[in-house]
C-alpha cells in the first residue's frame, strides 16, 4: 500500500519553499501548495508514505476554507487543476486533489492554537503549573476534560524542531498589539465554528492550529485547515474525561513508533503496513465524518 504514496513532487516551476509534507512552488502573487504523502513523527519524517494523506489534507482545507469564509478571509484561489499554470498541465493527474492555487500572503510566524480540551502537551503543563500556556484554569481537571471555554495558547513557528509555547505579550511585541488581539479572536471565533459542526457530525475538536498572513493589511487564513495533521479530533462517542481518547490522526503512527527502540533522531525504523494502512484509513474516516461525502482517491 506505501507504494501508492506520492513522496516527492517536481515541477518546472521556482521552488518557494519545502515542508515536511508540503512543496510550495512561486508563481509571483500567487504560490501553487502541494501536499504530498509524506508523514512526520516527532519531528522526523517518516520513510514510508500514507497513501492519500495529501488529498485529505488538501481536500478537508477547502471545505474548511469554504465553511469559514464568512468568519475571516483566506489564501485559497482554486483547487481545480484546469486553474493551474499552463506550465505544469501535463502534471494535472498527479497534482489533482491535492493542490492548491493560493495567494501569497506575508506570514506571521506564530502558529496560533486554540485548545478546547486538556490533552497532549497542554494536559502535560496544566499538572506541572495549573494552567496551559500561561492562562490559569480551575483545579481538579481531568485529561482530556473539556475546559470551561476555549483558550488561545500560540507558539513560535520553528523553521525545524519543535514549536516553542509563548504568550499573547510574545505575539504582541513582534507583530503589534492590534494584530495579536485579531489573531485570537479570530482563532478562537474559527474553533468554535468548526467545533459546533464538528460535534454535530460526531467529531470533538479538541485543539487545532490556525496560520494566518497579511495580504495588502488584510488578515487571512493560509496553509492548512482544521486537518488531522493540524487538530486532536476524537470520536465523540468513544469520548470519556479521564483519558485519551483515540485519535483520527497520525498518533496511530507515534503509539507503535513508542513500541520500537528507536532515539527518536533519522533515520526512522520503517512502519509495517498495517501501521500505514490503519493511519490511512483514520485520515479518510476524519474527512467523510466532517464533510459528510465519501472519500474517494483521486491521483
Amino acid at each position: 500500500m506505501a507504494d501508492d504514496a506520492v513522496l516527492s513532487i517536481d515541477l518546472p516551476l521556482p521552488r518557494f519553499g519545502s515542508g515536511k509534507v508540503r512543496e510550495i512552488f512561486d508563481l509571483g502573487d500567487r504560490l501553487l501548495l502541494v501536499a504530498t504523502d509524506r508523514l512526520s513523527a516527532f519531528d522526523v519524517v517518516m520513510a514510508e508514505g500514507i497513501p492519500h494523506k495529501g488529498e485529505v489534507l488538501t481536500r478537508l482545507s477547502a471545505f474548511w476554507f469554504t465553511q469559514t469564509a464568512d468568519i475571516v478571509p483566506n489564501h485559497l484561489i482554486s483547487s481545480d487543476p484546469a486553474d493551474f499554470p499552463a506550465e505544469v498541465q501535463p502534471q494535472r493527474a498527479q497534482l489533482a486533489g491535492r493542490t492548491m492555487l493560493v495567494r501569497k500572503a506575508q506570514r506571521i510566524d506564530f502558529e496560533c492554537v486554540v485548545r478546547g480540551y486538556l490533552a497532549g502537551s497542554g494536559w502535560q503543563d496544566y499538572q506541572a503549573t495549573g494552567g496551559v500556556g500561561g492562562n490559569p484554569l480551575p483545579a481538579g481537571l481531568r485529561q482530556a476534560e473539556r475546559l470551561p471555554e476555549p483558550i488561545f495558547t500560540p507558539a513560535t513557528k520553528a523553521a525545524s524542531g519543535h514549536d516553542i509555547n509563548c504568550t499573547l505579550a510574545d505575539v504582541a511585541a513582534v507583530v503589534g498589539d492590534t494584530v495579536a488581539q485579531r489573531l485570537k479572536a479570530t482563532s478562537i471565533a474559527l474553533y468554535t465554528n468548526a467545533a459546533e459542526l464538528a460535534i454535530d457530525r460526531g467529531i470533538i475538536i479538541a485543539d487545532t492550529k490556525f496560520e494566518f498572513g497579511l495580504l495588502d493589511g488584510e488578515l487571512i487564513v493560509i496553509d492548512e485547515m482544521l486537518t488531522p495533521d493540524s487538530s486532536r479530533f476524537w470520536a465523540a462517542g468513544d469520548y470519556a474525561p479521564g483519558q485519551s481518547p483515540p485519535s483520527f490522526d497520525k498518533q496511530f503512527v507515534r503509539d507503535w513508533l513508542e513500541t520500537q527502540p528507536w532515539t527518536k533522531t533519522p533515520p526512522p525504523p520503517h512502519l509495517p503496513p498495517a501501521v500505514i494502512a490503519g493511519t490511512a484509513a483514520r485520515y479518510q474516516e476524519a474527512y467523510e465524518w466532517l464533510t459528510g461525502a465519501s472519500f474517494t482517491p483521486v491521483t
